[in-house]
């Protein structure tokens, strides 16, 4: 989690170089991840196609029984060959940005086991520290305050990446910021440098569930 405070509340930002984010809106983007190497060798299909910039086709449904494909539409739809740098600049840069503004956010990634969580979020979470850092450093004449935590929520138990004990954490209710997590830390951000050590810790804490398909 990002958080940023602002300081200085007299002074005000010029907003026409902050993205106005949308008020009150989920955004669901789907990025399809491609066939591995392991899939490919084994002539394995793609059961998903993206057929336009916001539908993709399920193409499974033919083979139980259906005539046609399903169809589902979303706010985006991402080929397996697009970049993360451009699903980050087409569907989460202004959202991420929106920070700076005091406006409360959060990108999150959902899907099953190897389907590409991990892969797609580190590069977002990485475009959009350095895009907030880009920011700051241009805006001198206020103070910011960017603090980072990272937990881990495995077989129902909290756990904190930023710490080595292993001990599972609380939730609690706290009357201004709403639900949070009980002691769990917190580092002041140096730069982008110190957010890369940072995230190198949080991946080695990680708990990964093995599966078939994480072997795969």
């Amino acid at each position: 989690m990002v958080e940023l405070a602002e300081e200085e509340q007299k002074k005000k930002m010029d907003k026409t170089q902050i993205p106005v984010a949308r008020e009150e809106k989920i955004l669901v983007l789907v990025r399809l991840r491609p066939l591995n190497e392991k899939e490919i060798a084994a002539n394995e299909a793609a059961d998903w196609e993206c057929i336009n910039d916001t539908t993709v086709l399920y193409r499974n449904t033919l083979r139980e029984g259906s005539n046609f494909p399903s169809a589902y539409s979303f706010d985006r739809v991402y080929r397996g060959d697009c970049p993360t740098r451009q699903v980050y600049e087409d569907g989460t840069k202004e959202i991420a940005l929106s920070v700076v503004k005091g406006i409360n956010c959060s990108i999150f990634a959902y899907g099953q086991t190897s389907s590409g969580k991990t892969y797609t979020m580190t590069g977002i979470t990485e475009f959009a520290v350095a895009d907030i850092f880009d920011y700051i450093f241009q805006h001198e004449e206020r103070a910011f305050s960017v603090k980072f935590s990272a937990i881990e929520i495995y077989n129902e138990a909290i756990r904190d990446l930023l710490s080595s004990d292993g001990t599972s954490l609380r939730l609690r209710d706290d009357p201004e910021k709403g639900t949070v997590v009980e002691k769990a830390t917190e580092e002041t951000l140096r730069d982008w440098n110190h957010l890369k050590e940072l995230l190198s810790v949080c991946e080695a804490q990680r708990k990964i569930g093995e599966t078939s398909l994480n072997e795969r």
